[in-house]
């Protein structure tokens, strides 16, 4: 901005000692520098979007719908959340170990590059890394405590980082292959998924520690809650189904199936801004699924791409994102008329979709 203002001042400058005709020309070159600087500089709605395999963050202009900026983030960036300025990005040194694979046949882990990144917005990079336990994947963000509470996938805990001090303050122990986190909008529970176990846990932010454990469908995945914090949504992969939690009573109440267990693989979990609309994405379905929260039944399910996992919303509603990752793109999708408006190419497997105004 600095060179912005001197450029200015010059221009400026030379106005005053310029004759009337001058003066209309060195004006109307202002007018298209001062332009240019705001279409530059401006900042919009931007989309945010870990890819896995490339290990980079591709933002998206909410405008244009194209990338404008691709940035370094370090080994398999997955979970992403938003807090002031900043962006958290999950980091893991992890094998990349598809279903079913022998674990004994992977690399050894690179554990000095599991940790959660701090990406500053206004620089448009990398700023540090944070330690996190051992292969962090989702976390929530507990913005009155100043916590990250972060799934650790191959320690099966879920661990706190102080995000003023940058240290772990608490390891919480929870079930196997916790993925899904999710902070109760009053901020007194996370609730943690645990793939293997079939389960959802109740963390106590209070204390840091489980209050109770709630048996969901199989591989459980992602976490969200109403507004109003009445009820969450639990997606379990392989049962082709959404949980539907009572949260208040902290019991699970009914259970949405989206259809056949073998074929649709819940996934994502996004809500509307007034929270009457549930979104799923289902993976290798590749189907985007609209659910009404008032009663809890299927509205619609639509294409929308190739394995769509990740999810975003824009502020207004009227767009969700999906993280398409064997095409490397992300679909931007009107939820008004229930269509595919454009596809943008990002990096190599998107997995994580952040919206910032």
């Amino acid at each position: 901005m600095i060179g912005i203002k001197n450029h200015v001042k010059c221009l400026l400058n030379t106005l005053s000692r310029s004759g009337i005709r001058q003066r209309v020309s060195l004006t109307c070159a202002l007018l298209c520098l001062l332009s240019s600087c705001i279409d530059k500089h401006s900042v919009g709605l931007r989309i945010y979007v870990t890819n896995e395999a490339s290990g980079d963050l591709s933002v998206i202009d909410g405008r244009t719908h194209r990338v404008i900026h691709t940035a370094p983030l370090g080994k398999r960036p997955r979970g992403i959340q938003v807090l002031d300025d900043k962006i958290y990005v999950a980091l893991s040194g992890s094998p990349f170990a598809p279903p079913g694979i022998d674990e004994s046949t992977l690399p050894p882990p690179d554990r000095t590059a599991d940790g959660i990144g701090v990406y500053d917005i206004q620089r448009n990079r990398l700023v540090k890394v944070m330690p996190a336990g051992s292969d962090p994947e989702q976390f929530a963000v507990h913005r009155a405590a100043t916590r990250l509470y972060v799934a650790n996938e191959d320690a099966g805990t879920v661990s706190v980082l102080d995000l003023n001090t940058g240290l772990i303050t608490a390891t919480i122990p929870v079930g196997e292959e916790p993925e899904g986190v999710s902070l109760s909008p009053k901020g007194d529970f996370i609730y943690a998924t645990s793939e293997n176990n079939g389960e959802v846990f109740l963390i106590s932010t209070a204390t840091n520690s489980v209050s109770k454990t709630l048996k969901v469908g199989r591989r459980p995945r992602s976490v969200v809650f109403l507004l109003d914090g009445s009820k969450a949504y639990v997606s379990e992969e392989n049962g082709g189904s959404v949980s539907v939690i009572n949260a208040v009573k902290q019991e699970v109440v009914s259970k949405i199936q989206l259809g056949d267990e073998r074929t649709v693989k819940p996934m994502g979990l996004v809500l509307s801004p007034g929270g009457k609309r549930l979104y799923v994405t289902t993976g290798r379905y590749g189907k985007l699924f609209v659910i009404d929260t008032e009663n809890d039944r299927i509205l619609t399910s639509f294409p929308v791409g190739q394995r769509p996992w990740g999810i975003g919303i824009s502020p207004d509603g009227r767009y969700v994102y999906t993280a398409n990752g064997p095409s490397n793109d992300v679909s931007v999708v009107d939820v008004q008329e229930n269509r595919v408006v454009t596809k943008v190419h990002v990096g190599d497997r998107p997995w994580g979709i952040a919206v910032v105004p």
